[in-house]
């Protein structure tokens, strides 16, 4: 009795029922003002309004949540969208004052109320999370209330479930922000959350080197799987199949998963992955494109989400506002002339507000598991780089997003207490970002009219293919096939491939069809890197120079100076990845600026290499040490976070020992010995 009626719990519920009351009242009295021919009644029938609505939503609401909970999935998305107007609707059907009539008025106006409640609800909060934060305690608290009735416990219905003590990790992946931008932010004071952690002494933060490709399906391959050479971009080739792999698209990532997945991931001993590429073995997948579903009837986060006025409906009426501040943001880039810029209207106006509803139902999704004791979840934030990849990686319209996601954290930390297991925090990035013009933009044309332009125009200079490999490859292609030069880009990467033959092709055997591609691209100003096998070795051409990968040599000037001490293990490693293009190119970056020119439409990139997009960063208690010699590739990443979890007791199977400790390949041993010694002597150089 004295949990129940504590002096602060009572306090709180008085004041949430006061709130509550006063914004129904408010949002009420505009909608029926705003309804034409709605005759004028006094405060006191409104008032009674607001009552009947609560009373109308106790009644209602837990039976709307048991069906959004029943349909799962889409049937929830569609049914939580209306579940607050139904509420709303049928409270204006049964006001005694019968002031609107008919269902068509009474849904118009059950919908505007609804949308004002949220739009007030959120400038009443100051923008702060302290709502949205309250639901989640309530879904959690009802989770472990039910645990432990299920269990056969007494744990009665108002008294808060003690935290747990057993260990928990909590993997939270930043997309797309690299150590330098993060560093900056927490330096400047505009992430309290991390910030706070750093100064503190409670976590430090130091940054790892993802290698090429830099790009998020890459990187958690490697973080989930310990598979990062599976793939070789963010878009590929097969020339196997004749097929072209985009990995964000779902039957594509789920041909690439069981490719991953030996049974040993990341999150294998009853883990969770919640908006992921891939699952990383995960027990419980929620909202991983490899799995291509939405959360099911199991998922009661997704369904409180859908059903709460704090929750989907808020998300949809912020999600409103993000359009509006895009389109204001990017007129401003123009009225400004700010470059480099590049368009973002089209599907941009719709992405950003879409990351926005992910993250917010990512983190309900989340606390679910934290109520429910997960050991382990990974779960991928992406609102920073959609926005990054249009406005700019260190913008402030970035920046904003970058302090949104802070403010997550500081969520997640705050429901630490109502959880199950008494979790800790590793906060991470997949890659970071390169800002610069696009190659179109400089250049006037794309990379695959720069590629056509140096290609050979005569299809009879082309040795043939014999007859009976075109009739084997005939029943392959449905469709039409793939061009004979076949261009795909990542970011500042492109992998160009000779789609009419089925083996990786070598510089001579390129020359003897297209002359003059690997001299054209190789000098063209916008192309820093051409990657490309000779007598069987990958060599290096660039504008001046070459540089034969294997053994170091160097012929002219080397084209991999620019891109820092890592470039040769970097293009070596992707040289080993399936399915690499024929030409590997990377495009050039400025000495100045360290800005790239992306192939693609976009002002902040990442894919290849160049400036920050390969300087990725991690934030972990202070407390753990870092195991790995070097955290080089993501693959190195994810043994360092295995062997945490087996140090919290949190990896049940036994490991093997090349989960937690794995050299580099033989052919990449001497050059990491070279570049370890570059990297003393440039050290001792700028100390004297």
């Amino acid at each position: 009795m004295r949990a129940l009626f504590a002096w602060p719990r009572v306090l709180d519920r008085v004041k949430a029922v006061l709130r509550n009351g006063i914004i129904t009242f408010l949002v009420l009295t505009f909608t029926l003002w705003l309804m034409p021919g709605v005759r004028s009644t006094d405060v006191f029938d409104t008032i009674g309004l607001v009552v009947l609505v609560a009373a109308v939503g106790a009644v209602l609401r837990p039976l709307l949540l048991f069906g959004v909970t029943a349909l799962g999935g889409w049937g929830a998305m569609l049914l939580g969208v209306v579940a607050q107007v139904i509420v709303m609707a049928v409270a204006l059907e049964l006001d005694p004052s019968k002031r609107l009539s008919g269902w068509p008025t009474v849904g118009v106006a059950a919908l505007l109320a609804v949308v004002g409640a949220a739009i007030l609800d959120w400038m009443v909060d100051s923008g702060t999370d302290d709502t949205f934060i309250r639901e989640a305690r309530r879904l959690m608290r009802g989770i472990r209330r039910r645990q432990a009735r299920q269990a056969g416990g007494r744990l009665l219905t108002f008294r808060r479930p003690a935290a747990g003590t057993e260990p928990g990790l909590l993997m939270v992946q930043l997309d797309g922000v690299s150590e330098p931008v993060l560093r900056w932010a927490v330096r400047a004071g505009n992430l309290p959350t991390v910030g706070r952690w750093l100064r503190s002494g409670t976590h430090t933060m130091r940054g790892w080197h993802t290698g090429i490709p830099s790009t998020t399906p890459a990187s958690q391959a490697g973080i989930l799987h310990g598979s990062a050479r599976k793939i070789p971009g963010f878009r590929w080739y097969e020339k196997s199949t004749g097929k072209l792999m985009v990995s964000n698209r779902p039957r594509d990532a789920a041909q690439i998963q069981p490719r991953l997945s030996d049974g040993r991931g990341l999150l294998r001993d009853g883990g969770v992955s919640i908006g992921n590429a891939f699952s990383g073995d995960a027990v419980i997948n929620l909202l991983t494109v490899s799995h291509a579903a939405l959360p099911g009837r199991s998922a009661r986060g997704w369904a409180a989400f859908m059903a709460s006025p704090f929750g989907f409906t808020r998300a949809l009426v912020l999600g409103v506002g993000e359009v509006i501040t895009e389109l204001y943001q990017a007129r401003l880039q123009r009225r400004r002339n700010l470059l480099p810029r590049v368009s973002r209207s089209g599907a941009f106006l719709a992405l950003r507000p879409a990351a926005m509803l992910l993250r917010d139902v990512n983190v309900s999704l989340i606390a679910e598991q934290m109520a429910r004791g997960a050991p382990a979840v990974y779960c991928d934030l992406v609102d920073y780089d959609e926005v990054a990849h249009h406005a700019g990686p260190a913008r402030p319209e970035s920046m904003r997003q970058l302090e949104n996601l802070d403010r997550m954290l500081g969520v997640l930390e705050r429901l630490g207490a109502e959880a199950a297991r008494a979790y800790r925090i590793v906060v991470l990035s997949d890659h970071g970002q390169s800002q610069g013009a696009t190659f179109l933009q400089r250049y006037g044309e794309t990379l695959d009219q720069a590629v056509e332009r140096f290609s050979a125009p005569d299809p009879a200079q082309a040795p043939s293919v014999p007859a009976e490999q075109e009739a084997t490859r005939e029943p392959e292609f449905p469709v039409t096939p793939a061009a004979p030069l076949l261009v795909v880009s990542s970011g500042n990467l492109a992998l160009v491939y000779l789609t009419r033959f089925e083996h990786r092709l070598d510089k001579n055997e390129i020359d003897e069809v297209y002359p003059q591609l690997v001299s054209g691209l190789a000098g063209h100003p916008g192309v820093g890197l051409v990657v490309v096998r000779e007598d069987g070795e990958p060599v290096a051409y660039g504008p001046a120079g070459r540089h034969r990968l294997t053994d170091g040599e160097i012929v002219g000037v080397d084209p991999l100076e620019q891109y820092g001490p890592h470039t040769r293990a970097d293009l070596l490693r992707h040289q080993q990845a399936e399915h690499v293009g024929d030409l590997v190119l990377i495009s050039s970056v400025d000495p100045v600026t360290s800005e790239v020119a992306a192939f693609e439409e976009l002002v902040g990139s990442h894919g290849g290499l160049g400036g920050w997009q390969t300087e990725a960063m991690l934030v972990h208690p202070a407390e753990w040490q870092v195991t790995q010699a070097d955290l080089i590739g993501p693959d190195a990443v994810h043994r360092q976070l295995v062997d945490w979890l087996a140090q919290l007791g949190l990896r049940t199977q036994t490991p093997r020992s090349d989960e937690i400790t794995a050299g580099e390949p033989p052919v990449l041993e001497p050059v990491r010995r070279e570049r370890d010694g570059a990297a003393a002597r440039l050290s001792r150089t700028r100390d004297g």
